[in-house]
């Protein structure tokens, strides 16, 4: 079978070699992924399976190329080519010999295992999958997705977009490999929650739901079309091989990483017999025992490495020696079944010249024959048995079964003409060669048979070598038995416990034990793992006869001995003083004991076959058998690729810093560019194998973290993202190192290490620096969580003399705020660049223009400000007073802007009022800013404007007062719109500034317009003040408005302009009230003073002055503090005087129309001659005509002037106090001056017609101020009560008198009188 398969391998690699010239290019490319693929000579040079072939395909490729220009180009070409090739060729060497320790490493693990306690890494987002995530979001804004929301998410959505999504910083991170879905999810998370808790309140929805919703929402539109059941299945997946991986997948990650191809991986694995737990672990003790060997050499040829101190010298020997005993307790504690033993390696540590322990010796070591005792599983099946012709066809047979010393089994019963059962029976033994009865019986049909007969019987001695199937074997029968040829078949398979390596029969002769040449059955014994024993056993005997422990001796192959007899293959176990020779009966027999007892003596010599295994069989017979085990097949196809120097290389003799060095840094670099945002943390499968490595071949701990921050910090130097957490980690155990602290138990510092350590601690600083310096870009939006937190935490670390002595605070402060200062610059140079602020310079840009563009400009600082705050705040919370300078340094580089773009705005322009009312509301939520450095410059800057801009207002409102009056018509205002001018403002969500009148002279500036605020609208609608009256209140409370809105933070500052508005407010109005009092009186002069006096229009707009003013006092003059009863009083007390004089004015007009009435009836007083004239002329009229009553026209005149002044009043004033007192104080003086009218004629009887008019107008007067609300206190006063008494005195004395010329017309209450009347 050997041939066949050797013809069969040396086929392929034919092969291979043939197509492998030009396939074989792009494996080259795999093996070093930093080399380019230079066509078929490097195809050659990479993909041979040895490095024989290398040279002649390299020059093939070399003369095949184009004819250079000169021969000396040419061949210098060629002996570059020659020279990369043998660099390249070299490199895959040394990845393959690193291949072969990292395999080692995963095939038998004796130091570390996979953490289970790592931190999960998220699933990294790609360009592609960033551009996608956006796309799907564009798709829901656009209303493309099937996702049922409402605004507010949608908004939310849209904020999340424009912000984070389109973000340059997340461009930035995506591409440096440390942004997951993870962070985009927690940002979005964190975007909304705000949003949420500011939602109003909605019964039976809480907010937690509303949260969860959107977060579902968001889940969906970042999923798009996917079927989220798949991507769970993946991502749970992608978890399990994160966390945990097997053995075949760490070969096959190594593989990639090293750039080791599949065929190369196989030849190694078989050679290396990895599936070998006793290889592996006998390959383990030969290093221990070579890494000891090497640490007495260094001891005694003094060739230590350069330590900071010469006493670390002694110490580092001893590190070496306690490092491998330590690797031994290890492999110690790895498990190992033994028969009953508990032997343990504490006694037995060895070194390289542990003293040899066998039978002979009285010592501490010596093995037991009790702890070597083993444990067998046999399995025994009766399958049938043959023979049986002299039953009867229907008797029952059966069979027992039984191992020497145990219990006894049976089958089932079966007839003897079918003697079959297939019955399996379990036996646990102690004995290395058992006895194994089994027996065939007959149940006895004798009445007196006390036992079954027994038929037959067999005898088996089965070992773990012995044939596994079913065979047919002899039965032993007794000699009066009829059927002497019975056969039974039946299985024998005996368990090899885990403790025995090898077992079987040879020969053997020794000085101590084994002392006759003779053919024993040996078992090799693992009692622990440095532990090994040849015992031999007899038959039924749990205990070794003799056994011989093999630590200290070598074994080899031997020839033949003379004068022993027996045995065709030898080998022998030599040490000092002792000699065992072992003979077998084969060859296969004999290579397999040797690597078994190779494997157990821990020896660095490997023993070599001395011949050919091929022609050693010739000899030995004519039939073909394969007598080499499967292990030397494998060992010598490795040998045919050029794989057995990997494999037999001693690991002592390498550099396994530098080797480490470079795995660590490939398997970074493949860990770096997988699915996961690892930020620089290997995986547990990667931590794992470096671990083992590093415990294996005894790479100093040191050197390690070294190595890894060199890279790491290459990385992030190139824009990667790093985990601080991590740098953090590696540089504390590097630190606790060199400042002797012993991290891993390790005193000794080497001189290149302390070097090494400084230079990384000198670029791990300047990194953090610039780390912080763009800490807006290197951690965007607070991304990865608490990584700006560990950067500073780490560079306080790093800040740090020694590991004991902690940083003074104002050191770290002082590199803190430096880097900060520079982050002011870093981040507001981009800004600028980001608003193209830096486009306008060296055009003309108009005035306006660079407002624009700088309160553009403040909108994105203020932006700035606040993701800071929201994302940044708490990892600076140990610093937050380095925070505020670094936002005052921002802001004072946005000051340089903003102060050239109002420099140039032209005099007492009011459009820069939003720019500073967006900044202010911004600084003044701020505790931090408020009132800080650049908060007073602003205000500085804004203050003079501010006062000027209330001067002119001023002026404006005072002379628009003085013009408004002068041309009043004191018509009721419908809208005060029509007045305002029609001024478009720029597009800033601010209160704008309030508007001076168009038609102002003495050049005052005109300020832009703004519409009518909401108090206004109540105004318009109804008919209140005069123009000038609701223009001037409308200005001085949208000035009031606009200063409020600024919310000027300076408090004193604040109080003065609002004291100052209050007192211009209260001068304002009193202006107004008293030029109303002014045009109220002259109004009233020019009116008529008889009944046809209507009361106008304006009158009643004059007393709506009055009442708005009273209003808007209460608004325009009142101090939050002291100052309020100052103006506020004041003016009060003013409009209430000014009301008085107003009522009492108006009621003087009523009184002198009352009095003209009264007048004309004093015509008709008794005695005079207009009186007597009068009579007589009626009196001769109405004989012939019907004369019309005298005097009611006068009486009707004067009840309809009242009644129509009445109405206009109440529905024109608009103040329910105001026209009460009006009409008390109207009836009290009407009612004054009919009672002294009346009084004065106390000794004359009034005329007829004085006393029907008087009768009337008291009686109408009395009852239409009582229906108008008059008290009946007032009505029914004393004035009243004596002008009722008169009339009734002399109503009583015209009855008597003039008979019926009343005409109906009485004092007393009548309601058909009034109805007649009216």
């Amino acid at each position: 079978m050997l041939d066949p398969s050797s013809s069969e391998e040396e086929s392929e690699e034919l092969v291979e070699e043939e197509s492998g010239k030009e396939p074989l290019a792009p494996a080259a490319a795999r093996l070093s992924p930093s080399r380019p693929c230079e066509g078929p000579g490097s195809g050659g040079g990479a993909g041979g399976g040895s490095g024989g072939g290398l040279q002649p395909v390299g020059r093939g490729s070399g003369a095949a190329r184009p004819a250079s220009p000169s021969p000396s180009v040419a061949s210098e070409k060629e002996k570059d080519e020659l020279e990369r090739l043998q660099r390249e060729e070299e490199e895959r060497k040394r990845k393959l010999q690193l291949y072969v320790f990292v395999m080692r490493c995963i095939a038998y693990p004796f130091n570390a295992k996979q953490p289970t306690d790592m931190a999960r890494r998220q699933q990294k987002i790609s360009k592609q999958q960033l551009q996608t995530i956006k796309d799907r979001f564009q798709a829901f804004l656009n209303g493309e997705t099937q996702i049922v929301a409402d605004e507010a998410f949608i908004n939310a959505v849209q904020s999340y977009y424009e912000v984070f999504l389109k973000s340059d910083r997340v461009a930035r991170m995506v591409q440096s490999g440390g942004c997951s879905a993870n962070d985009s999810r927690e940002v979005f998370k964190k975007h909304i929650e705000k949003r949420v808790r500011s939602l109003p309140e909605i019964d039976g929805l809480s907010k937690e739901t509303v949260l969860s919703s959107w977060m579902a929402k968001f889940d969906a539109i970042y999923r798009g079309e996917e079927d989220p059941r798949k991507q769970q299945a993946r991502m749970t997946a992608s978890a399990a091989s994160e966390l945990i991986l097997s053995k075949e997948q760490l070969y096959e990650m190594f593989q990639n990483i090293l750039g080791i191809k599949k065929f190369e991986h196989q030849l190694l694995y078989n050679a290396c017999q990895l599936d070998n737990p006793d290889e592996q672990a006998a390959q383990i003790r030969r290093e221990l025992d070579g890494r000891l060997q090497m640490a007495e050499q260094i001891a005694k040829e003094r060739k230590f490495p350069k330590f900071v101190s010469k006493e670390m010298e002694n110490m580092y020997i001893e590190e070496l020696k306690s490092s491998v005993n330590l690797l031994m307790a290890n492999l110690e504690s790895m498990p190992v079944s033994k028969g009953g033993s508990d032997f343990k390696l504490q006694k037995l540590k060895r070194s390289h010249n542990t003293s040899i322990i066998d039978m002979g010796e009285e010592n501490e070591n010596q093995l037991s024959k009790s702890d070597v005792v083993l444990s067998f599983s046999l399995e025994v099946v009766i399958m049938e048995v043959q023979g049986l012709k002299s039953l009867a066809p229907n008797r029952i047979v059966y069979c027992t079964m039984e191992v020497e010393g145990g219990e006894k089994l049976q089958t089932d019963q079966a007839e003897a003409s079918k003697p079959t059962w297939g019955t399996q029976g379990d036996f646990t033994t102690t004995h290395a060669l058992p006895a194994v009865k089994v027996k065939l019986f007959t149940e006895s049909t004798g009445v007196l048979a006390l036992e079954d007969k027994e038929l037959g019987r067999v005898v088996l001695h089965p070992t773990p070598n012995s044939p596994k199937q079913s065979e047919w074997h002899k039965m032993t029968v007794s000699k009066n038995c009829p059927d002497q040829d019975l056969k039974i078949k039946l299985a024998v398979r005996m368990d090899k416990p885990q403790n025995m390596k090898h077992s079987g029969y040879l020969w053997a002769i020794g000085k101590n034990v084994w002392k006759r040449w003779k053919k024993r059955f040996f078992v090799l014994v693992q009692v622990s793992q440095y532990t090994f024993a040849m015992c031999s056993y007899r038959e039924k005997k749990a205990e070794p006869q003799e056994l011989l422990q093999l630590d200290g001796y070598t074994v080899d192959y031997t020839d033949p001995q003379p004068g022993l007899e027996g045995g065709r293959a030898f080998f022998n176990a030599v040490k000092e003083g002792d000699t065992v020779i072992f003979a077998s009966d084969d060859e296969q027999d004999r290579i397999l004991w040797v690597q078994a007892m190779y494997r157990a003596t821990g020896q660095s010599h490997k023993p070599v076959p001395p011949t050919q295994v091929q022609k050693l069989n010739a000899k030995g017979g004519n039939v073909p058998q394969l007598d080499a085990p499967i292990s030397q097949f494998y060992a010598d196809r490795a040998q045919k690729h050029g794989m057995d120097e990997f494999i037999s290389s001693n690991p002592c003799n390498f550099d396994h810093a530098s080797l480490f060095e470079m795995v660590q840094r490939l398997t970074l670099d493949h860990r770096l560019n997988d699915s996961y945002s690892c930020l620089g943390w290997f995986s547990p499968g990667q931590v794992f194998v470096l671990d083992e490595y590093c415990a294996r071949n005894g790479v100093r701990g040191c050197h390690r973290h070294l190595c890894y921050l060199r890279d790491l910090l290459e990385r992030a130097e190139n824009g990667a993202m790093i985990d601080p957490t991590l740098l953090h980690y590696s540089f504390a155990f590097c630190a606790s190192h060199v400042h002797g602290n012993r991290p891993d138990g390790i005193g000794t510092v080497t001189v290149d290490e302390k070097e090494r350590f400084e230079e990384i601690k000198e670029r791990l600083r300047l990194l953090l620096e610039n780390q912080i310096t763009h800490f807006r870009y290197c951690f965007p939006f607070g991304r990865p969580e608490g990584a700006l937190k560990a950067t500073l935490s780490l560079l306080e670390r790093v800040l740090m003399k020694d590991i004991v002595t902690p940083v003074p605070q104002e050191e770290v402060k002082t590199v803190i705020r430096k880097c900060l200062e520079q982050a002011a610059l870093v981040n507001y140079t981009r800004l600028s660049e980001y608003a193209k602020i830096e486009e306008n310079v060296g055009r003309l840009v108009t005035p306006a223009k660079k407002l624009e563009d700088t309160i553009r400009l403040a909108e994105l600082v203020i932006e700035v400000l606040q993701q800071n705050e929201e994302h940044h705040a708490e990892a600076f919370a140990w610093w937050s007073d380095l925070m505020v300078e670094h936002a005052e340094t921002f802001l004072s580089l946005f000051a340089v802007d903003m102060d050239a773009a109002l420099e140039v705005q032209p005099p007492d322009t009011w459009d820069s009022f939003p720019l500073f009312q967006l900044l202010n509301d911004s600084l003044r939520s701020d505790y931090n800013l408020c009132n800080g450095k650049f908060h007073k410059h602003l205000q500085d800057l804004f203050a003079p404007l501010v006062v000027r801009y209330v001067d002119l207002m001023e002026s404006s409102i005072a002379q628009s007062i003085h013009r408004g009056f002068e041309r009043e018509s004191w018509e009721p205002v419908k809208s005060l719109t029509s007045n305002l001018p029609n001024v478009n403002l720029p597009n800033v969500n601010l209160p704008k500034v309030p508007n001076l009148p168009v038609n102002i002279p003495l050049g005052i500036p005109q300020m832009p317009s703004f519409s009518a605020p909401s108090w206004m609208a109540a105004i318009y609608d109804s008919d209140n003040g005069s123009g000038t009256s609701e223009d001037l209140f409308w200005k001085l409370d949208a000035l009031q408005t606009f200063i409020r809105d600024l919310h000027w933070p300076e408090e004193e500052f604040g109080k003065h302009l609002e004291q100052r508005l209050k007192l211009m407010a209260s001068d304002m109005i009193e202006s107004c009230v008293k030029r109303t009092r002014i045009a109220f009186e002259v109004k009233l002069q020019k009116t008529s003073r008889s009944t046809d006096f209507r009361v106008p229009q304006s009158i009643c707009t004059m007393f709506n002055v009055m009442v708005d003013a009273k209003a808007q006092s209460t608004k325009l003059c009142s101090m939050e503090m002291g100052q309020e009863h100052q103006y506020h009083s004041k003016i009060d007390e003013l409009i209430e005087e000014t009301v008085k004089e107003m009522i009492t004015l108006l009621v003087a007009k009523f009184v002198t129309i009352l009095e003209g009435v009264l007048a004309k009836l004093s015509r008709y007083d008794e005695g005079t001659l207009f009186s007597s004239f009068l009579s007589f002329t009626v009196k001769a009229a109405s004989k012939y005509v019907d004369v019309p009553k005298p005097g009611m026209d006068v009486a009707d005149a004067y009840v309809t002037f009242v009644r129509h002044s009445q109405d206009v009043l109440r529905d024109k004033v608009n103040e329910e106090m105001y026209i009460e007192r009006l009409f008390d104080q109207w009836y009290t003086s009407s009612m004054n001056v009919v009672c002294t009218w009346l009084t004065d004629r106390m000794d004359l009887q009034l005329h007829i017609y004085q006393l029907k008019t008087l009768i009337r107008i008291v009686k109408k007067t009395y009852r239409d101020f009582r229906l108008q609300g008059v008290l009946d206190s007032t009505l029914n006063s004393k004035t009243y009560e004596t002008i009722r008494n008169r009339l009734t005195v002399e109503e009583a004395t015209a009855s008597v008198s003039e008979g019926g010329g009343l005409q109906g017309i009485t004092m007393k209450d009548s309601d058909e009188e009034d109805e007649e009347d009216d």
